[in-house]
């Protein structure tokens, strides 16, 4: 077993209590990402658990969905597109406006971004309640692809995110209870 092996990716995430907001616990990935062996390390992991699916093409969430999606993507020899808030794509957009804990949201993505039955893997970097990563399915679908799994770096399994995603198999790197 290489020392890299022995990496507990756990370790490089920082835990900021109160933020955004007094009683929210913020898991900043930003600390695995700066460590070069830990990151490989994940992405590694990560790409290990996406390629089953055998994706065509990976639907990052905005927008730190992205940053795991491009090195995922590039180690696994597909595509990605980016899944935006409202008027921030050019060009003909698809939307989808989902309703959230205290008011709606909307997704797009460029008209073109997916071809009719391309298989697609959405990114996001953190599941808690669910709410983005869930409306990313109908938006996709929308569009014409095949939905075939989602993946997140994190996972804080005591909010039930994993239990909107309507039957679409979620991998997970890392998970919490809270």
């Amino acid at each position: 077993m290489t020392a890299q092996q022995d990496i507990d990716l756990k370790a490089y995430i920082r835990h900021i209590p109160d933020f955004p907001k007094p009683g929210i616990l913020f898991y900043d990935i930003s600390t695995l990402m700066r460590n070069p062996d830990a990151w490989q390390m994940a992405m590694g992991r990560l790409a290990r658990q996406v390629a089953p699916f055998k994706p065509d093409i990976l639907a990052a969430v905005e927008s730190r969905g992205f940053l795991t999606a491009a090195p995922l993507a590039d180690r696994l020899g597909c595509g990605m597109l980016m899944l935006r808030k409202k008027g921030k794509l050019p060009g003909r957009t698809v939307s989808h406006t989902y309703d959230l804990e205290y008011g709606s949201d909307t997704l797009e993505i460029q008209e073109d971004a997916v071809s009719p039955g391309q298989r697609v893997v959405i990114m996001d970097d953190l599941l808690a309640t669910g709410g983005t990563l869930s409306a990313s399915a109908p938006l996709l679908r929308k569009a014409g692809a095949e939905v075939v799994a989602a993946s997140v770096l994190v996972e804080l399994t005591g909010l039930g995110g994993r239990d909107r995603m309507d039957g679409i198999p979620v991998t997970t790197l890392l998970s919490y209870e809270d």
